[in-house]
């Protein structure tokens, strides 16, 4: 599947809103998002760029331990 163009602020979106993530904090342009599954913390930080790089918008659902799959599917549905 070829990657769609996503802003920042709309991986933020699905993050939060299909996966559970908070915002946790901001400093400049970086939003970090964490998630507690049990004892687990799980922390991504997502550049709110215009639009992000390929590279980077795999890379935001890899420090979150999400899937390539699963997260594209959940860009699908967004």
């Amino acid at each position: 599947m070829k990657l769609p163009r996503l802003s920042g602020e709309e991986v933020v979106k699905v993050l939060i809103s299909k996966f559970g993530f908070r915002i946790s904090r901001q400093r400049g342009d970086h939003v970090v998002l964490v998630k507690f599954i049990d004892s687990e913390k799980r922390v991504t930080v997502v550049p709110l760029h215009k639009e992000l790089k390929p590279g980077t918008l795999l890379g935001v659902p890899k420090l979150a331990r999400i899937s390539r799959e699963e997260f594209l599917e959940a860009l699908k549905k967004k």
